[in-house]
């Protein structure tokens, strides 16, 4: 569970973001990433024993920087006033399969998958679905992913309009060949990340995800 401390610390931060207010409240934000690695530290323990392909994730490996990157956004406030948890399957890829956790009053969720793959990586997935469509259709038509995450997420942003390249607009499995990412998510109640047994609650939901992140590292460790 999250501390009510970390959170009245990501309500103030909220109300004063800036760099003053953060410097003059140090001792409060060393106390919230206690609280924050000791969240992910929770989480962790329950994942491992369901996903051994994490057993040699750290805390340090799930976490993020509170720092924002502005350089290209209109909104100049410098800290995030969210808390994120990514847990990956290979910790030395830049863009592994994994699982994550999203903390934001009103918009927590959780999630998992590849999110926008490089485009070498999106080529060897759509080899992979190209040959091996059957056992992704299996994935998220499984009747327990369909409960928790109804599909692969399908928007604008991550689904082209036209086949891609090198493949027929009437292939079997073209609405998957046509995603350029490759996630799934489920909205959360805030209400659970007090709840004392969140990291088991949690842990039996992003669990499900294992099956699509073990097809998409198959993907990507197959060789040309």
């Amino acid at each position: 569970m999250i501390s009510k401390e970390a959170i009245q610390f990501i309500d103030d931060l909220k109300a004063n973001n800036n760099t003053e207010w953060m410097h003059a409240n140090k001792k409060c934000y060393e106390n919230y990433k206690k609280d924050y690695h000791q969240f992910i530290a929770s989480i962790l323990e329950q994942m491992k024993p369901l996903d051994t392909s994490l057993d040699l994730l750290e805390v340090k490996n799930c976490t993020f920087r509170i720092n924002r990157d502005i350089r290209f956004s209109k909104d100049k406030s410098p800290y995030k006033t969210n808390m994120g948890v990514w847990l990956t399957t290979n910790k030395n890829r830049k863009n592994s399969p994994g699982y994550y956790v999203h903390f934001e009053k009103g918009s927590s969720f959780i999630a998992g998958g590849v999110w926008c793959p490089e485009t070498e990586e999106l080529k060897k997935i759509r080899k992979e679905i190209a040959f091996f469509h059957e056992d992704l259709d299996g994935i998220v038509t499984n009747p327990t992913f369909k409960k928790e995450f109804g599909e692969i997420t399908r928007d604008e942003s991550s689904v082209l309009k036209k086949a891609p390249k090198g493949y027929e607009p009437n292939h079997p499995a073209i609405e998957f060949l046509k995603l350029k990412s490759f996630t799934c998510s489920q909205k959360i109640d805030d209400a659970l990340f007090l709840d004392k047994d969140f990291s088991k609650k949690i842990a039996q939901k992003l669990i499900v995800i294992k099956p699509l992140n073990e097809f998409l590292n198959r993907a990507l460790e197959t060789d040309d």
